[in-house]
This record gives C-alpha cells, sequence and structure tokens, in this order.
C-alpha cells in the first residue's frame, strides 16, 4: 500500500470516527428522532453522500454507536469486576459499573440495547465487543460453576431491566443499590 494510499486509509477512519461521535453527541443532546443523514452532515461538514458512503443509512450508524458503545461498556465492566476480583464483590461492582453507565449515557445505551438493529447476541455472529462484555459477567461467578454462563445472562437481563425501568421512570431510580444488593444475595454464591 502506497504512503498515499494509506493516509487516505487513515482520513476515511478519522471520518467514521467523527460521524459516529456526531451521532453520540447530537442522540445524547437532542434523542436519536434528532440524528439524520441531513443533521449529521452539517454537524462534521461534510456532504450527505459522504456520509452514505460510510454508512448506508441511520440504522448502520445507530448500529456502529452500539458496536462502540459496547467496546466502552466492556472496559468499565473489566476495570469494575478487576478493581474488585472476589466473586460476590465483582457481581456487585460489575452491576454497579453496568447500572452508572446506562444512567450517564441514556441515547448510547438505546443504541446498544433498546433501537432495532442487526447486532445478534448470543449467536455465531456476536461482535467480539459483545461478547467480551458477556465474559465480563461470567468472570463474576467461581470458576467451577457449571451454570455461571446461565447465571451471567440472567444478572445482565435482570440488571438490563432495571436499568430501562428506571430511565423511563417506572421504577424509582434511587432504589438502584437495593435491587443491586437483591441481585447479588441471590446469585453471587449460589451453587452451580
Amino acid at each position: 500500500m502506497s504512503a498515499i494510499e494509506k493516509r487516505r486509509e487513515r482520513e476515511r477512519a478519522q471520518r467514521h470516527q467523527l460521524i459516529i461521535a456526531a451521532a453520540r453527541e447530537l442522540a445524547e443532546a437532542e434523542g436519536w428522532d434528532a440524528v439524520t443523514t441531513r443533521r449529521l452532515a452539517e454537524r462534521v461538514e461534510y456532504s450527505q453522500p459522504v456520509l452514505y458512503s460510510h454508512f448506508s443509512g441511520k440504522d448502520a450508524i445507530v448500529r456502529a454507536v452500539a458496536l462502540d458503545g459496547f467496546v466502552e461498556l466492556s472496559t468499565h465492566l473489566r476495570r469494575a469486576r478487576l478493581a474488585n476480583p472476589e466473586p460476590p464483590h465483582a457481581l456487585r461492582a460489575t452491576g454497579r459499573a453496568y447500572l452508572a453507565f446506562a444512567a450517564e449515557r441514556p441515547a448510547l445505551y438505546q443504541a446498544m440495547f433498546v433501537m432495532p438493529t442487526d447486532v445478534k447476541f448470543a449467536h455465531a455472529e456476536t461482535p467480539p465487543p459483545l461478547r467480551a462484555c458477556f465474559e465480563e459477567f461470567v468472570s463474576c461467578f467461581r470458576p467451577d460453576n457449571a451454570r455461571r454462563e446461565l447465571f451471567a445472562e440472567v444478572v445482565w437481563s435482570a440488571l438490563h431491566g432495571t436499568a430501562v425501568l428506571a430511565d423511563s421512570g417506572r421504577i424509582p431510580p434511587e432504589g438502584q443499590e437495593e435491587r443491586l444488593d437483591l441481585l447479588v444475595t441471590r446469585f453471587a454464591d449460589t451453587p452451580g
């Protein structure tokens, strides 16, 4: 690859990330309905055809934002788990990190879990960042627990439900710690 081709590839990757960042910022500020290719083109100062050369439309942009979010989430979960390596403490810290992530980045969380995308969970085509998030939950359970993956699925599902219900105002957000305590108490040391 020539130096010119490498530079063009770098510039394309930078434009790609700029579009994703702009979509995230706009969604967090005004909601996903405000994210249109026209608004993004204005925001990043590129034409709509340039945006379409990177993404086929809004669904593709949401998917890219979601995948970036999973990379970010797996980093937060890993940091929390490693700072509290023992299983009961790891589960509590990871759950707390998950709920904080969802509360602090509601539009990003929506792209990752609520909005329709073609991102597949628990499937052969599951992208590595999603697998990394799941492995952080699995790692919160003792290696000798034969059902640790099942427990991780149930815990993640419960945390997701808690995050979505709190964000929508259907349950009071101030009860998050008590909900997390109940979840950890029920699953942390349950034999597999």
